[in-house]
């Protein structure tokens, strides 16, 4: 049982372990010197040479505590756009990547259907998803530790659970890419591509007559600034993620079982 998906976990762990590591210290070196930055520089001086419009898009305006601080420079965008697409840009991989090199014929000749074959890879996406959350959570918790400030951990936990069913729509989007794409580069390329024309468009309708189209995206349902600097969830978002996540791998799986792999 699940083989498939051990196998794709090996492979991804050094990749995970290297992405922990490096937004943990990216994290970690933040939240050490912002208590300093906060200090020295007027925050509110400094947002007056910005458009309005820019600071209220951007959230600018909460930087000027420490929870404000991470927040906006490491799960606005680090986290939301570059681990978003990460995660889709992997699992556009693994379909078109394994039909390309012919792999797929000999995964396919043994016992498993192809529905199987596609959830079992896509399991393999939660390797990258725990073990990222897990260390940044421990390198950012611990540099606040050090320097004694007092970010919510119930907020900083829920920053990292609620990442989850995002981070698995976004990997559900690589997974139906993978299936259509009739190239790997291709798949790959429009996974990321789609991800962060998503966060760009939600940046621009935000706040605007057109609000209600960023409806279709991600990143409307997954909020870490809110949840950092104001303490507010959304439960209900990170339902409606999970259940897109289920209807794109539902979608990728009868894609795949129409499509010739040949």
């Amino acid at each position: 049982m699940l083989e498939t998906t051990r196998f794709e976990s090996e492979r991804l762990v050094p990749a995970a372990a290297v992405i922990g590591l490096g937004l943990a210290a990216f994290g970690g070196m933040m939240t050490l010197i912002a208590p300093g930055i906060l200090g020295d520089v007027d925050i509110a001086a400094l947002l007056e040479q910005f458009p309005a419009a820019m600071v209220e898009e951007m959230g600018l305006g909460k930087m000027g505590t420490i929870e404000g601080f991470i927040a906006l420079e490491l799960y606005e965008y680090v986290w939301l756009l570059g681990l978003g697409a990460y995660v889709a840009y992997t699992a556009a991989g693994f379909i078109a990547g394994d039909v390309e090199t012919g792999r797929m014929d000999t995964l396919l000749a043994a016992p498993i259907s192809r529905w199987r074959l596609l959830v079992e890879k896509y399991l393999a996406l939660l390797t990258p998803i725990v073990v990222v959350n897990v260390v940044v959570f421990a390198g950012v918790a611990g540099a606040a530790q050090v320097i004694d400030e007092t970010i919510p951990l119930a907020d900083l936990v829920a920053v990292h659970v609620l990442s989850v069913p995002y981070l698995l729509a976004c990997g559900a989007f690589g997974m139906l890419a993978s299936v259509a794409a009739p190239r790997r580069i291709v798949a790959e390329g429009v996974a990321a591509g789609t991800l962060v024309g998503a966060f760009l468009f939600e940046m621009l309708v935000t706040n605007t007559d057109l609000g209600w189209l960023g409806a279709v995206t991600p990143m409307r349902y997954y909020d870490p600034l809110a949840i950092l600097t104001e303490g507010t969830y959304d439960p209900a978002g990170g339902v409606i993620l999970f259940a897109a996540a289920v209807v794109l791998l539902v979608g990728s799986a009868w894609l795949f079982g129409e499509v010739d792999v040949q």
